[in-house]
């Protein structure tokens, strides 16, 4: 007798239920799941409290999503949506690339949970949105000249995922200290400046930093953009020379 196959532990290769609730729908499930993972971070959210969110009990929701691990699935697709990838066929491979990551930057600034999660994912994401914005970048990148494109859309990925991961916690902290972040790296700043106080280099950037934010004119903004927009321009420059000549 065959032993029975393992069932694929994805959301994307399991058959939905018929809704036997048709006021509660997986659509609606996943909005508020999104609302709440915004709010509260990839930690806090339970079946259990998404539900009492809902007014339902978790039993119903699970009609709908059989587990915590699928409602992260269907969360991480749903925002995906949100990231616009340039059609191919452009003068400009270059500039499309960097529009594709600068969008996906700015979803997951939207959605501080989604770098840190997508960076964790051991079972490749099945979902439609994600699968329809890797078609898309695997055309640019193939349009482009590149024999294999995978390698390319893999290491842009890396880069915008690492550093929007990073942004994403320093802005939460942020967000949680009720200040600016002006005002939070002004108050961060002695600190910082001491610890640097012995390395050449940092303290020298630190006392620029300090000058700037006392004097008004400290743009933290417009420097996480010139740091981000820096990083992918280097690996830009690296892809470009493995394009065949």
């Amino acid at each position: 007798m065959a032993a029975k196959t393992n069932p694929i532990p994805s959301v994307w290769a399991r058959q939905q239920r018929e809704p036997d609730r048709p006021a509660l729908t997986r659509a609606a499930i996943v909005r508020e799941a999104i609302v709440m993972l915004d709010a509260e971070g990839a930690e806090a959210l339970s079946m259990r409290k998404l539900g009492a969110r809902l007014n339902a009990g978790a039993t119903s929701l699970y009609r709908h999503v059989a587990t915590k691990d699928e409602l992260m699935e269907l969360a991480v697709d749903e925002a995906v949506a949100e990231i616009t990838v340039p059609p191919a066929g452009g003068p400009d491979w270059r500039a499309a690339v960097t529009e594709a990551a600068r969008s996906f930057r700015a979803t997951a600034l939207r959605h501080p949970w989604l770098s840190s999660v997508l960076g964790q994912a051991g079972l490749a994401y099945l979902g439609p949105n994600l699968m329809s914005f890797s078609e898309r970048l695997a055309a640019l990148f193939t349009d482009a000249g590149f024999p294999a494109p995978n390698g390319a859309i893999d290491t842009v990925l890396a880069y915008v995922i690492g550093m929007s991961t990073t942004e994403a916690a320093w802005l939460t902290a942020v967000a949680r200290s009720g200040e600016t972040e002006a005002e939070f790296i002004a108050r961060l700043m002695p600190a910082a400046q001491q610890a640097a106080a012995s390395h050449d280099h940092l303290a020298a950037a630190y006392a620029e930093a300090d000058a700037e934010a006392a004097a008004g004119t400290l743009d933290p903004v417009g420097i996480r953009d010139t740091k981000f927009a820096y990083g992918l321009d280097v690996i830009l420059d690296g892809l470009a020379l493995r394009l065949p000549r």
